[in-house]
């Protein structure tokens, strides 16, 4: 059986906020080290040539922008990032779409990793549904904002 927790709610507070503190130290390096890898990443990608590439349909679109994505496997906290500086450069809304969600989805470089502890099949079927699923997600969520205007 447990105890009653005799302590205040004061109390309480204070050690969540301590444990929340303590958390956010932990994390803090990673987060750091996260936006710089961001940051480096889009110096080194060749944002500029990535509107040339797009543009032709957007069914075309979504599947180079998944396909980009799916092998340029990364953090959902830069993506707002590296979908802004995209957009920004000229690429269509759906290719980086598909691009940002294949990229969060969609593991391609830790596949062998996932089918050594997860199966084969598991992570076959996987990354294939993530990648549909990204290609979808984008067309569809370009579709809805024309139709909303």
């Amino acid at each position: 059986m447990r105890e009653k927790d005799d302590s205040g709610p004061d109390v309480r507070i204070s050690a969540s906020a301590k444990r929340a503190g303590v958390m956010l130290l932990h994390i803090l390096p990673v987060l750091v080290g996260m936006l710089m890898l961001t940051g480096l990443l889009l110096k080194v990608l060749p944002v500029q040539a990535m509107s040339v590439w797009f543009g032709s349909s957007d069914l075309l679109d979504a599947l180079l922008g998944a396909a980009a994505g799916s092998i340029a496997v990364g953090h959902p906290l830069s993506s707002y990032i590296l979908g802004g500086e995209l957009l920004d450069q000229g690429v269509s809304l759906v290719a980086v779409t598909a691009f940002l969600v294949s990229w969060v989805t969609v593991g391609s470089i830790q596949l062998p990793a996932e089918m050594l502890i997860l199966g084969r099949r598991f992570g076959l079927y996987r990354n294939l549904f993530c990648f549909v699923a990204s290609v979808a997600v984008a067309l569809l969520s370009v579709a809805t904002l024309a139709m909303l205007g």
